[in-house]
């Protein structure tokens, strides 16, 4: 569950929800799903305490489960296949059963460049 920390109300749609859908269609849902549990596999190795979307899968994604976001969702564009993969980070945050917040941080005063989110208690 993804909750908005200042409100404490429970966040229920993906941003560019009408984007990340087009998108979404272009996958089968075999490989939609192989995404999903990969983030959720790759946060819970973590520690399932905090995530970096960008940090999660790492820069090449040949042969890995988020392969079809660059070569069939986002058809070969660079930009949009690493919007669509912060969007299924969100998304699969969304479905988990603990309580998630998520900002925008730096790190050694850089822009970290993409979202992370870390747990608030448990429900």
């Amino acid at each position: 569950m993804l909750i908005d920390i200042f409100s404490q109300k429970t966040i229920r749609h993906v941003p560019y929800g009408d984007q990340f859908e087009i998108l979404r269609r272009r996958l089968t849902g075999a490989e939609f799903q192989a995404m999903v549990d990969r983030i959720n596999e790759l946060i819970d190795a973590g520690g399932a305490q905090v995530a970096t979307a960008g940090w999660l899968p790492g820069n090449d994604w040949d042969g890995t489960p988020f392969e079809p976001i660059y070569t069939k969702a986002a058809r070969q564009n660079y930009e949009l296949s690493a919007r669509f993969f912060g969007q299924l980070v969100w998304y699969t945050i969304m479905q988990r059963p603990e309580r998630w917040a998520s900002g925008r941080f730096e790190k050694d005063g850089e822009d970290i460049g993409s979202r992370t989110y870390f747990r608030v208690g448990t429900i």
